[in-house]
């Protein structure tokens, strides 16, 4: 019913900068919690950064002061603006969405992912 689709991946060198983009589309009663999950080579996804409709954000600690998140609830899109990139950073980056379908039941919905590679 909501189909998630990021975009804004490559290859950078450590230092450098890149914005992630998720846009929404499809029907649903509302969107709750958005965010951005990694998974880097031989690891287990993990949680980058999340956002509350209302705006409220947590970072994971190794991200805190590089990466900010943020949406756009009328155009049902979070971004993630990425800062000072470390090799550790890189991993394929996946969207997330807490979807209220249009009869009351909430429903993680995932984006395909997007590489980001980070070169020392």
């Amino acid at each position: 019913q909501v189909h998630l689709v990021e975009s804004g991946g490559g290859l950078v060198q450590a230092g450098g900068s890149l914005r992630l983009s998720c846009a929404a589309s499809g029907i649903a009663l509302r969107i709750n919690d958005m965010g951005w999950y990694r998974q880097g080579p031989g690891k287990q996804r993990e949680l980058v950064a999340i956002i509350t409709s209302s705006g409220t954000t947590n970072y994971a600690d190794s991200v805190k002061g590089r990466f900010t998140v943020s949406r756009n609830n009328v155009k049902m899109s979070v971004n993630l603006q990425m800062n000072t990139l470390k090799p550790e950073d890189t991993a394929v980056y996946f969207c997330n969405a807490a979807v209220i379908t249009l009869g009351g039941a909430r429903s993680d919905t995932w984006g395909q992912g997007t590489q980001v590679t980070v070169s020392s």
